[in-house]
This record gives structure tokens, sequence and C-alpha cells, in this order.
């Protein structure tokens, strides 16, 4: 069932998301080489706490860390590491801050030094069609003319769009109906509606979009070892359109 939120309760959801765009603007000052994305972990769950906020994702399902870090080849749910992060690589940073019982979702792909050209196309096509996918977030709209916007995108430059991991509704709890395929024909799917709070989030892949999990059941990496890259938004459909929660 999806939940409609009030004008109200969307603000205590932007709230949160103040808070969530603020630490990703400070985890961007801190990628470098050398920095470990056990480090980054350490410094959210600190800046949350010192803001007031939780990580949502900490224990969730038995999940244990504060935020999830993907490095090159994983796709989302990488397990923070003490390994430091090297010249060159790709780094994805996706947390839910919890901020007096309302969430907002947003991850980030971040450039660690100077990446190569084929690294550095991804992240600006994986952003780029993030936002493309929040253009068709308007009311009368349906859940698939986000998916079409972001895929066919996505594709016109060569890459494969991860079907296993979708965007979702968002409130009180981290997942919520609808879910929203970053893939799929236009004008399929639910309706949007006024009030409706959801993350678009695509996955894009250099190679394959098929995946495979590790032993420790949580990573997800590119079935081909082939870069993958994240960009996402919490947004929520009002009479005025699309409005990110998450803004950065």
């Amino acid at each position: 069932m999806m939940i409609l939120k009030t004008s109200e309760q969307i603000e205590q959801m932007k709230a949160a998301g103040a808070i969530l765009a603020a630490c990703h603007r400070k985890i961007a000052k801190l990628i470098r080489p050398g920095i470990t994305t056990w480090e980054i972990d350490q410094f959210v769950e600190e800046y949350l706490a010192e803001h007031g906020a939780t990580p949502e994702q900490k224990g969730y399902h038995g999940y244990p860390y504060a935020t999830c870090a993907s490095v090159n080849d994983v796709i989302c749910h990488g397990f923070p590491r003490k390994e430091p992060l090297l010249e060159g690589d790709i780094v994805t940073i996706d947390m839910v801050v919890n901020l007096n019982g309302w969430l907002a979702d947003s991850a980030w792909s971040y450039a660690v030094g100077t990446v190569s050209p084929e690294a550095k196309r991804l992240l600006e096509v994986t952003e780029k069609s993030l936002y493309l996918g929040i253009e068709q977030a308007v009311a009368g709209n349906r859940i698939g003319d986000i998916s079409h916007a972001i895929q066919s995108y996505a594709q016109q430059h060569g890459y494969s769009v991860v079907r296993e991991f979708t965007g979702h509704g968002i409130g009180q709890s981290i997942h919520e109906e609808p879910y929203v395929p970053h893939f799929g024909p236009p004008g399929r799917g639910p309706l949007l509606k006024e009030g409706m709070v959801i993350t678009i989030e695509p996955m894009l892949n250099i190679g394959t979009y098929h995946a495979t999990i590790d032993e420790d059941g949580w990573t997800a990496r590119t079935r081909d070892g082939k870069l993958s890259a994240q960009y996402e938004h919490t947004i929520a459909i009002t009479a005025d359109g699309p409005l990110i929660l998450t803004k950065q």
C-alpha cells in the first residue's frame, strides 16, 4: 500500500534530507587516495549523532554499518573496509538518515583523485540519468516514465542499467511501495500522485547489468568485474513538480 505524506510530513523528511545532503558535502571533501571507507563510515555516524539524527540502515536486517560503501565493481551494499582507497578508484557512499522518525535516503558516487576517462564518463552519465528520471517524477505520470527516461539515456551512451535493485517509496520505513525500476517502457506502473515520496537511484554499469552477491550476503558486484556507479535522491511528488529532499 502506498502511503501519501502530508506537507508537514514532507517537511520533516526534508529536514532529514538536509542533514544527509550536508553530510555528503563533507564526505566529498574527505574523499582522497589513502582514506578508508571505514573512516568515512565512522565520520558519518559521528556527524549524524552531532545533528540529532541516526543511520537508519545500521541494524536493518542485521546490516552492521552506518553507510554502504561500494568501490569500483561493487554495485551497492558494499561494507566499509579498512583498505585505503586508491588513486583512480570510484566509490559510492549510500546512507539513510532518520531524524525524529522520518527518513531520507541518498547515494553519491565519488572519484578518488584522478580517474580514467572511462570512469569519469560513467559518473557523468549516471548522474545525468538520475536528473532525467527526476524530471519525470510529476503527478499524473507513471513510474514507467521515470524508468524509461533513465534507461533510454543510459543505453544511448552504451551503459547497462541494473535490474536487481530499484528505487522505492520511503517515509517512516526505508522500503515502502511503490518500487521504482530504472528500466522499462513509459506509461506503465503505478500512477504518481501528490504526496508520494520515492527514491530514484539508477545504478549504471560499463558491462553487463547482471550482479553477483558476495559471501557476506550483502555486497553486490558486477558479474563481469567492470565498473558501476550510482546516484540517488529522495523525491517528493508535489503540485509544483518534483521536490528533491536530499538536494546538495
